[in-house]
């Protein structure tokens, strides 16, 4: 199929509106369903208030909109309601990306989802994207491959970051290689340039999506974070990662500026082994900056951090530690519709 040239606007540039999901599923997070839950709404909160922007929630059924709607009381007259089943809330990597045409039309870009390389293929989940699409009754437009949202990070300038470990796995695209997803990045995402790192976080069953990594925070401005914690599992990994993306030029040829802000360090989960937390799954709105944090030494000094790299916003630090237990934060379980100028 030819679609028409395109490209994915950074997250900066204002929202109509952000999707997520009401996390309901008890078999899923057992003991941190409620925590959750309660992490989930102070994250919507802090994205509808202030003149911020509307919410599209999916739910799955009467129980769950019942307990969302309580939860969201503060920010209501900004919340739509959706019947929609989903395996999960990870709706950055099942909810279509939102791109752009050249006259600066809107669609709504389905790519396949196979359950982050089969690990965890839930009922409902790779159906998401084009429910989501029909919802917003934007063109859509279907790619026959498989992309997560959390795994390409964009500048709106036509560079996009990613991972070898995710985009060339041979549990996602078996039959495609570096340069055949390179070209299919510019066919759906508008990608003019692609910048390869290597390998994620200990633990990520995402296989190193690149939203707990690195993130624009402006054309040419790429934060990511060091160990300050001697315990640190990703020190090694952090280091490279900085140094590899120092090297990189983007689409307009500019050396990339690398920002490091702190690591969580060392989070472990109740098995005793290390989480993928990151300080760099935030979410840009409209009206504010939410930063995940975890109760560690490092949560203050990284919102703050945050925060002077993306002036004109509020910038808020809330609890992940219970949505981490999941798998991820803030920036993993949002996905942002681009407001039609």
């Amino acid at each position: 199929m030819t679609h028409p040239i395109l490209h994915q606007p950074a997250e900066w540039d204002r929202h109509s509106a952000c999707w997520l999901a009401w996390p309901s599923h008890g078999h899923l997070w057992r003991s941190n369903l409620a925590p959750a839950q309660a992490e989930f709404a102070a994250l919507c909160v802090a994205i509808a208030e202030d003149g911020g922007e509307a919410i599209e929630l999916l739910v799955q059924d009467d129980a769950a909109e019942a307990e969302a709607r309580a939860a969201l009381a503060p920010v209501l007259a900004n919340v739509r309601f959706h019947r929609v089943p989903v395996g999960d809330i990870w709706l950055r990597d099942t909810a279509p990306i939102f791109v752009k045409d050249a006259a600066r039309a809107l669609h709504a870009a389905c790519f396949r989802f196979n359950g982050w390389g089969g690990k965890y293929e839930l009922p409902g989940d790779d159906q998401v994207a084009g429910r989501v699409a029909g919802i917003t009754g934007l063109p859509r437009l279907d790619h026959g491959w498989v992309l997560e949202g959390g795994s390409v990070e964009v500048d709106g300038e036509g560079t996009v970051l990613t991972t070898r470990q995710c985009l060339l796995n041979p549990n996602r695209n078996p039959e495609m290689n570096q340069v055949q997803i390179e070209a299919a990045l510019r066919e759906g995402l508008g990608a003019e340039k692609v910048l390869w790192l290597d390998e994620g976080l200990l633990n990520d069953h995402t296989d190193g999506h690149i939203d707990t990594l690195a993130r624009f925070v402006a054309p040419g401005v790429v934060v990511c974070m060091e160990a300050r914690d001697p315990a640190d599992p990703n020190a090694a990994i952090l280091d490279r990662l900085a140094a590899d993306l120092a090297a990189m030029t983007d689409a307009r040829g500019r050396r990339l500026q690398v920002v490091r802000i702190p690591s969580p360090g060392l989070l472990e989960d109740e098995d005793g082994e290390p989480m993928p937390a990151s300080f760099v799954n935030f979410y840009i709105g409209n009206a504010a900056v939410i930063v995940p944090t975890y109760g560690t030494p490092f949560d203050a000094e990284a919102v703050a951090a945050i925060a002077r790299l993306l002036p004109g916003r509020r910038t808020v630090g809330r609890s992940a530690r219970a949505i981490l237990s999941g798998g991820g934060a803030f920036h993993c379980i949002t996905q942002q519709q681009p407001e039609v100028l």
